[in-house]
């Protein structure tokens, strides 16, 4: 996505205030509900965005439409069984990406009934450019969303994958790997931001595209269209 271009600026800008945040407050918001209220302390509780963005995760996502937000803090002490509390905050945040991925399409699709069928009348003034920008618009929301989710499952840190994976490996080859966690990040998160439209983003595209012909057969369904 060329962060030149006003339009992908205004379609992106409110796309990322609603991705990041709501991917961060689920981290939050499974951790307090089992027990730990760090994140709650921290004001990360929350859907305002400015609690959570990130800048260089916000200029990735208008290069290359995926990109991150500051980690919610989570201290895992308060968990009953650690290893079971951490995978499920660091599963609540691709799974809410693609959940609101999905209701994102799923509105989209109530949309394109209604014009279907006549409420919307789509071929009289502007409102057949009209319905081109709302289809555009959600249609680049379920996307990002749905790479969101993806990215994020990369089993690298400081990525939410590292910590699912981290789940299954004896307590003591985990603590070797951390060691290295902070240069392994960094060079990931370089490879990102060199080539964001090379390999990270076939990678990302290769599993996010039939996820969201998926998805679009799923609301086709229910919906009738």
């Amino acid at each position: 996505m060329n962060i030149l271009s006003l339009k992908n600026m205004l379609m992106m800008t409110p796309i990322l205030l609603i991705a990041l945040p709501v991917h961060e407050f689920a981290h939050g918001w499974v951790a307090w509900k089992m027990g730990d209220p760090t994140a709650k302390y921290a004001g990360r509780l929350t859907l305002n965005p400015f609690k959570h963005l990130d800048l260089m995760g916000v200029i990735m996502m208008y290069l290359a439409g995926v990109g991150w937000a500051k980690p919610v803090p989570v201290n895992s002490g308060y968990f009953k069984n650690r290893r079971t509390g951490l995978f499920l905050v660091a599963l609540a945040g691709p799974l809410s990406n693609l959940l609101l991925g999905f209701l994102s399409l799923f509105v989209w699709g109530i949309i394109v009934k209604l014009a279907s069928i006549g409420v919307i009348p789509f071929d009289k003034g502007n409102w057949a450019n009209v319905l081109l920008t709302v289809q555009d618009f959600f249609q680049t929301l379920v996307f990002v969303n749905i790479s969101l989710a993806v990215f994020n499952l990369i089993p690298v840190p400081p990525l939410d994958g590292s910590r699912l994976v981290s789940s299954f490996v004896p307590e003591e080859s985990y603590y070797r790997f951390a060691r290295y966690e902070q240069y392994i990040g960094l060079a990931f998160l370089a490879l990102v931001a060199l080539v964001p439209d090379n390999i990270v983003g076939k990678f990302i595209s290769f599993f996010a595209l039939p996820i969201y012909r998926s998805m679009t057969l799923v609301v086709s369904f229910i919906l009738g269209i």
